[in-house]
């Protein structure tokens, strides 16, 4: 198979300016200590936004309720603030059965002009693996990019700053989401193939909807690892779920494309807690899951699973890196042995399969050679399908070699190469 090979050049310009201003961000952000978000008691009032209202519109995108939001180090209530305003958003989606769900995320209107093609566009980001606790939605995280509940205690962390400071500079909109039941009632479906993907969508549709923009407006979706899930995701069900939208392009680094690879290979590894979020998730919505579940996990794992329902990536990486899921089962087998020994679980993981329909848009995919967390072979397979459906895919291989393997530093390094050609690449889509 064809592939693109390297890293796509950007002008040098371009880059050492949006450098010079994120090392202002960070920099002033480590100065200014106070800034961090430290959750107590009095967070309560927080906390109500995220309750939905008893009745609420069924149409995707609507959106439900709104409040203003700070961004790193702006000062409430002064005007044109850089990079952008941003506002908290409740708005519907769907469940997986088709049911109407409240969910929220964040639309950041730039200060910067858009200069380019045609109507500012809109770029929808999907946060990697964050966490499955109500603490560790993004919208939380916007002020600062980390917060710290001394209650529990956890430890969250968002890290979408990169990938939307450089649209905002850029005047691309904005739209960072929570995902479904991540602050909302509910579990967080993580990896769930259409909880994420509509989320997705209809984030996009409430962005246009929160900003007054025109419903034709380009649309574009990005992340990495969980979020490039996310967003191929996105891609692949614009046409059937969302076909009012004007989707451009898709960048979708390392995405989790085949559950039944992805769940062997981060057994072990400094994230093998996310493997109980994945199993919650599954767990919330397939009673045939949550059955094999309760039969298969001894205490130790009941409790584990437990656990990690309320923790952020911060919490599993303290509470679970390097350990094996076999520590979980009754019968030591790891949880990838259990899955396979049952077909109707295999069944459920197979239904998150991403590549069985064709995005309706350019997409940039990328996966690492080395990945020690999403396996390379099943995104190359994932850029196989697409085309083979007739799809405009640019697969990119990251070369790094392996270093500390099951540290994720092969799973991290990949994505800080990778993401300005992302970005440029959605850049090019929406000037095409």
């Amino acid at each position: 198979m064809t592939q693109d090979s390297g890293i796509i050049s950007t002008k040098a310009g371009r880059r050492s300016r949006l450098v010079r201003r994120l090392a202002a961000v960070v920099t002033s952000g480590l100065v200014v200590g106070s800034a961090l978000t430290v959750a107590t008691a009095t967070a309560s009032a927080a906390t109500d936004f995220y309750t939905p209202p008893s009745t609420f519109s069924a149409t995707p995108g609507s959106v439900i309720k709104s409040e203003a939001s700070p961004l790193l180090l702006q000062i409430p209530g002064a005007p044109n603030q850089w990079p952008g305003s941003a506002t908290k958003v409740m708005y519907t989606s769907r469940y997986q059965d088709g049911k109407p769900a409240a969910t929220t995320g964040t639309v950041v209107e730039p200060t910067a002009p858009w200069q380019g093609k045609g109507a500012r566009p809109t770029v929808v980001v999907g946060p990697g693996t964050i966490g499955q606790a109500d603490q560790c939605a993004p919208s939380k995280m916007m002020a600062f990019p980390m917060s710290v509940d001394l209650s529990k205690p956890s430890v969250g962390v968002n890290y979408t700053a990169p990938e939307m400071y450089y649209l905002l500079t850029h005047g691309v909109r904005v739209f960072v989401a929570d995902y479904i039941g991540m602050g909302t009632p509910g579990i967080h479906t993580y990896v769930n193939r259409r909880e994420t993907g509509y989320a997705m969508l209809d984030g996009a549709r409430a962005a246009l909807h929160a900003s007054g923009a025109p419903a034709d407006s380009p649309v574009g979706f990005a992340g990495y690892s969980q979020g490039g899930g996310a967003a191929a995701s996105a891609a692949e069900l614009a046409e059937t779920y969302a076909p009012d939208l004007n989707v451009k392009g898709t960048y979708a680094g390392a995405p989790p494309a085949d559950l039944s690879k992805v769940i062997d290979a981060i057994d072990g590894t400094t994230i093998s807690g996310a493997i109980g979020f994945a199993i919650n998730g599954l767990t919330a919505r397939y009673p045939e899951v949550a059955k094999v579940v309760q039969h298969e996990t001894n205490p130790a794992g009941k409790a584990a699973l437990r656990r990690i329902s309320q923790d952020c990536i911060g919490d599993i990486i303290l509470q679970y890196a390097f350990q094996r899921t076999n520590s979980w089962t009754r019968t030591g087998e790891p949880l990838s042995a259990v899955i396979n020994r049952h077909p109707e679980v295999g069944k459920v993981v197979d239904e998150q399969r991403i590549g069985r329909l064709a995005p309706n848009a350019p997409v940039f995919l990328e996966g690492g050679l080395n990945d020690d967390v999403i396996p390379y072979g099943q995104v190359e397979q994932l850029a196989r399908d697409w085309r083979a459906q007739g799809a405009d895919v640019r697969f990119v291989t990251n070369p790094t070699p392996p270093i500390m393997t099951k540290t994720i530093v092969n799973h991290v390094v990949p994505m800080l190469a990778t993401l300005l050609p992302g970005m440029e690449f959605l850049l090019g889509e929406f000037n095409s």
